[in-house]
């Protein structure tokens, strides 16, 4: 049998095409590789993700719908960060948007009752109004809270986790994330109204009451003088109660209500508005129907620090 001789150029061609399928089959491994690694860095993150929510009493697996489960910014750490705690953000946010809208009320009636050019001839809105900025607000709030059950106040989450058998892991990060939200929508109240309370007290003057041009009140709530420790306490454990009693019955699955339905259902957050509208016009006179840490210590904390002094902690004893 004859030998095949090979020539200088047909091993050169033979050589570069070797050399070319090496490359091919390293091009093709490189996608499986690449897939591989990002198998297992998903996989890694996912179990750090679901360690952490574990930690804080929350489900495994984050309140995301399946369309925005493989986002490219959840790869990102900002974005694994919303995630492994997106329901105290959701906490945050939805206080905060409250907070706006409760204390955004007050600032307009109380630093516009002496324009005489508003309509009327009389500032920008009534008591009434304020009932209705804190009715929206709770309202808003709740939508925006969705994920997280929309509890913006410490006392609420408490009781849930008391009766409900919501994880008590959940309650210092609720608790924190609502303090918080309380505490930044002071801080933006106050930067957008700071003019106005210059105008209304004075400029750099600062005061909380019973000063008869206090501003203080903007932010959180003060008794009126005359009340004893005892009435303070018993007229804020009143509204407390109502506001508990309420949001239970709202949310009793058993309970037929009015309509023939399973509690309040999509209607949660309207029939919220109505309670509070109600507290507020009916309990809101005495203490000012703070029945909430989040919404009044947080803001309190915000006026201690932008100039409103010692008084903020102990005005009302």
């Amino acid at each position: 049998m004859a030998s095949q001789i090979l020539s200088p150029n047909h091993s050169e061609h033979l050589t570069q095409a070797t050399t070319k399928r090496h490359e091919d089959a390293v091009s093709n491994d490189s996608p499986t590789t690449k897939s591989i690694d990002q198998q297992n860095t998903t996989r890694s993150r996912g179990e750090t993700l679901s360690s952490v929510r574990s930690l804080i009493g929350l489900q495994q697996l984050p309140p995301v719908s399946e369309e925005h489960e493989d986002l490219e910014h959840h790869d990102l750490a900002w974005g694994q960060i919303r995630l492994a705690l997106r329901e105290p953000f959701a906490e945050f946010w939805g206080t905060f948007i409250m907070v706006m809208f409760g204390d955004g009320s007050v600032a307009q009636v109380l630093l516009s009752s002496t324009n005489k050019a508003a309509p009327g001839g009389n500032g920008f809105g009534a008591y009434q109004s304020i009932s209705w900025g804190w009715g929206l607000g709770v309202c808003l709030g709740i939508y925006v809270a969705g994920d997280s059950g929309g509890f913006l106040n410490p006392a609420i989450t408490f009781c849930f986790c008391l009766f409900r058998k919501l994880p008590w892991k959940r309650f210092p990060v609720y608790l924190l994330a609502q303090f918080l939200g309380g505490f930044c929508a002071a801080g933006v109240m106050y930067i957008n109204y700071v003019n106005a309370i210059n105008n209304y007290e004075g400029h750099g003057i600062r005061t909380v009451p019973p000063s008869p041009t206090a501003t203080a009140g903007i932010f959180c709530t003060y008794p009126q003088p005359f009340l004893t420790k005892a009435s303070q306490f018993f007229s804020e454990f009143i509204d407390s109660t109502i506001l508990m009693f309420v949001i239970f019955a709202l949310k009793d699955d058993s309970n037929q209500g009015a309509m023939g339905k399973t509690g309040a259902g999509p209607f949660f957050p309207l029939a919220l508005f109505f309670l509070i509208f109600g507290l507020g016009a009916c309990f809101g006179y005495e203490t000012g129907y703070a029945i909430n840490l989040a919404r009044d210590f947080g803001p309190r904390l915000m006026s201690y620090a932008v100039g409103y002094g010692q008084e903020v902690w102990s005005a009302g004893e």
